[in-house]
């Protein structure tokens, strides 16, 4: 049993949450927006009033925050209860950028900094059948690999050197495929639409196909039957489409699909459906 501090508790940290209490550890959570970690009490988790008080006493301390900044802010904040032999796993997507600095205040604090994204959405995630992209010092990986178990399906360790990002850059490079993969399922079935189709006709070309794919089959489903229930929001996966730009950019390699993705999201989030499922880039192709 370990002792941890849960600071994030959206679509995906509530659900890594509960699974972390299923598997019998002690969890105390914290969100900006309080209301959003309360049902969690339920479960069995502690609800703080502040990050401080979150982190204060555990052992491990989880970030799943939307961005690098936000995860700089809440971890500043929690800063005054951070003690020396924490280990903190960043699990969200923060891109390259912030990760010196998330790293540098770690080690300012004398706590453990693992780089440790994850693969998968909402249902994944329910399911503990997440995909953990880690990296970090050896003997964080005793105390981190109970946890990374009841959250995720696998644990691919990537390095050592947890500051140096081979979890977040490997993460960037697999969200980029599944996002820029929504935007051109949604293309598809937009033009069919638009030629006056059934949208659901393409569906019988593309399934049992080289083709097709479950990914393919959930999100076309949703298209057509305009369900877009948040699995991953339009508006985080907007914002990943600009952190894989930054470090593509850093690279010298050039996204022209991603970037394109990213535009289509940008419209959908002026449109007023940044809540809803990436799948809502369909709505981007109508000019009208």
């Amino acid at each position: 049993m370990t002792r941890v501090a849960m600071l994030g508790t959206g679509i995906m940290g509530a659900a890594m949450a509960r699974n972390l209490l299923r598997n019998g550890h002690r969890v105390t959570v914290w969100n900006r927006t309080r209301a959003r970690a309360e049902p969690l009490a339920a479960d069995g988790a502690v609800v703080a009033g502040s990050p401080a008080e979150a982190v204060d006493g555990a052992e491990v301390v989880i970030t799943m925050l939307k961005d690098g900044e936000t995860a700089l802010s809440v971890m500043s904040e929690a800063s005054p209860s951070l003690r020396r032999g924490q280990v903190w796993a960043q699990m969200g997507t923060v891109g390259l950028a912030s990760l010196g600095r998330l790293a540098a205040l770690a080690a300012e604090r004398g706590i453990t900094f693992v780089d440790a994204p994850v693969q998968g959405t909402k249902q994944p995630a329910e399911q503990g059948r997440l995909l953990v992209l880690a990296a970090g010092r050896q003997e964080a990986r005793a105390v981190l690999d109970p946890l990374f178990d009841a959250v995720g399906g696998r644990t691919l360790w990537l390095a050592e050197d947890g500051a140096a990002g081979a979890g977040t850059r490997l993460k960037l490079a697999a969200v980029g495929y599944a996002i820029s993969l929504t935007a051109v399922v949604a293309e598809s079935v937009a033009l069919a639409k638009g030629l006056g189709l059934d949208p659901a006709l393409l569906g019988e070309v593309l399934t049992g196909g080289p083709l097709d794919s479950p990914y393919l089959q959930m999100k076309m489903k949703a298209m057509v039957e305009g369900d877009f229930e948040p699995s991953f929001a339009a508006r985080n996966a907007e914002t990943n489409t600009r952190l894989i730009h930054e470090a593509a950019e850093s690279a010298k390699i050039q996204v022209d699909v991603n970037d394109a993705a990213g535009e289509r999201l940008r419209r959908v989030i002026e449109r007023g459906h940044g809540d809803e499922d990436m799948a809502a880039t369909y709505r981007a192709s109508f000019l009208t």
